[in-house]
């Protein structure tokens, strides 16, 4: 029977179901994609409170900002003076909360860069896309040696041991859309024995190529182990690859040869999970 785990930063809990069709899923969606009942939400608004009230708030410079692409930024937080909080990094997809300066609310970001970075670097890399009104957009405002305030690495992350051992799972797809690429990115440069699977693609999905981030990357996460497929939704004039959404991408590829076999991430926009599980 299929198995789906859904985390997210709103609720850090993972939430399992068994209703799905036959795939082993791991997915990240957003809190108001659950829909919980009335007294299940107030509930978690409550302890949402309580967590923040306790949240222990860490002091961090900028050590980088600069565009990833249009609308979205690649940001990295020095975290050498904080060792505890780069070894609370132990898995794709994890998250925590940041805040700036005389902004009351934090924001939730997933940490694009592998668990091993923040040890061997002494950082975390987050991509942020830029929303205006949004503490984000602040974020993105700010300037190298600027200093922020972030908690530990919250949420359980990807449980890629769903999805072993690979002789088990040969194909594994992944679905990201926009800023969704980021813990996506986490999971790719952590390693899940890509190489040791007969299918693993990528779908990802963007406006366009100027709203594409990590470009930069596809060699080296194709090298991994991982076909790269893009897709672009409002493509300009000289694309003559994937256009629409990524699940209609799918949908004309297909080749799934043994559903049993297959492992599913998804990162992204409710309709694309809706229609990838649905």
């Amino acid at each position: 029977m299929a198995l789906t785990l859904s985390a997210s930063p709103s609720l850090p809990n993972a939430h399992v179901s068994q209703t799905f069709p036959p795939m082993s899923t791991l997915r990240r969606i957003p809190l108001l994609h659950l829909k919980p009942q009335r007294r299940h939400l107030a509930t978690l608004a409550a302890a949402a409170a309580v967590r923040q009230d306790t949240t222990v708030w860490t002091p961090a410079p900028l050590a980088e900002i600069s565009p990833a692409a249009e609308s979205l930024f690649h940001i990295s937080i020095d975290i050498s003076d904080a060792p505890d909080i780069g070894s609370s990094h132990t898995r794709a997809g994890q998250y925590l909360q940041l805040r700036v300066a005389d902004v009351e609310k934090p924001t939730f970001l997933a940490v694009a860069s592998p668990p091993s970075f923040a040890s061997s670097s002494g950082a975390f890399e987050f991509l942020v896309k830029s929303v205006a009104g949004s503490t984000a957009e602040v974020l993105c405002g700010l300037k190298k040696g600027d200093v922020v305030e972030i908690s530990q690495v919250m949420g359980r992350g990807f449980d890629v041991d769903r999805i072993q051992p690979p002789d088990e799972y040969p194909t594994v797809l992944i679905f990201a859309t926009g800023s969704g690429i980021s813990p996506i990115r986490s999971l790719i440069e952590s390693g899940f024995s890509s190489k040791e699977r007969s299918d693993v693609r990528l779908y990802y999905g963007a406006r366009n190529l100027k709203r594409m981030a990590y470009q930069d990357k596809f060699k080296e996460w194709e090298s991994s182990g991982v076909k790269i497929v893009p897709v672009l939704s409002q493509p300009d004039g000289n694309w003559s690859g994937e256009t629409g959404y990524v699940q209609a991408a799918f949908s004309r590829a297909k080749k799934i040869f043994n559903p049993h076999g297959t492992g599913v991430v998804l990162c992204g926009q409710k309709q694309m999970a809706e229609c990838m599980i649905g």
